[in-house]
């Protein structure tokens, strides 16, 4: 018996068969829109569960559960879950699953859209999260801005995202994404995940991305004017910042004065910059 066939058989993770039949009761169609795609594999459950580095007696944030393949794999460790689901049927049934399957693990279910929840109990230090594809980056920064709790985590989403993600000033890929995630914290690659483990079968590939909060370089009102910053530099990538950074600065030569006042080139863009560079932007 291989070790998938072994977790299911123990009764303590979900297998294949018994996601489908979970989402056959509830009437479930995985859609593209909320972005379900079920993990079927037990082994990448637990390799997840393993390389986020869950121990007994934390407290996880979960986005997303779904039917409850990582949900299990995060409370067979003696964490507690908080899951965050925005599905009413998903959510309803958790519970459920979670009861017969784990009776004495220690799940909160919020039933409620993620983009818009701003209390979580139980102050988790950990977010682990296969983060539904379409909003995976805003779900992470709104869960950073308003849960200073969470200390580090792991997240799978799509493989080009995660890589922008994690990417360093100078990439290619380097992005809004990047520059605004290195605001509260470090965030690395942490493995590719197969696209057969799911179900459906994406048509994109997943990656792991693995991040550790270090202290937020600035304020708040501050966060909010790099941020914006950030997003007028990045939405014309290929122009100098003198010019993409006139939109937010009044004009060119403004621009170029307060470029100037914070030790940067003009003609410099914005994938050159690093987190801290555009903060000294804003405080110029």
């Amino acid at each position: 018996m291989d070790a998938a066939a072994e977790s299911v058989a123990s009764g303590t993770l979900l297998g294949p068969a018994q996601i489908r039949d979970l989402a056959e009761l509830l009437g479930i169609q995985p859609t593209k829109k909320l972005g379900q795609n079920f993990v079927i594999d037990a082994n990448t459950v637990r390799r997840i569960v393993k390389s986020a580095g869950v121990i007994d007696g934390e407290t996880v944030v979960e986005v997303g559960p779904g039917l409850g393949s990582l949900t299990l794999g995060l409370l067979e460790t003696g964490a507690a879950v908080v899951a965050v689901e925005i599905d009413k049927r998903l959510a309803a049934q958790l519970p459920v699953t979670v009861a017969q399957l784990q009776p004495a693990a220690a799940l909160t279910v919020i039933t409620a859209d993620a983009l818009k929840v701003t209390e979580l109990a139980g102050d988790p230090t950990v977010l682990v999260a296969n983060l539904p594809y379409t909003v995976s980056v805003p779900v992470l920064l709104h869960f950073l801005e308003h849960f200073p709790t969470i200390q580090r985590g792991l997240v799978m989403v799509q493989a080009e995202v995660g890589q922008r993600i994690a990417a360093g000033p100078g990439s290619k890929v380097y992005g809004s994404p990047s520059v605004k995630a290195a605001w509260y914290g470090s965030f690395s690659t942490a493995g590719q995940v197969s696209r057969q483990v799911f179900w459906p079968v994406p048509n994109v590939d997943s990656i792991l991305v693995r991040f550790q909060r270090h202290e937020q370089p600035g304020t708040e009102a501050e966060r909010r004017a790099t941020f914006e910053l950030v997003d007028a530099a990045f939405q014309q990538r290929r122009k100098m910042l003198r010019q993409a950074l006139s939109v937010v600065l009044g004009d060119s030569a403004a621009a170029s004065a307060r470029l100037e006042a914070a030790g940067i080139a003009p003609t410099a863009r914005g994938e050159q910059l690093t987190v801290a560079d555009f903060l000294a932007v804003a405080r110029a």
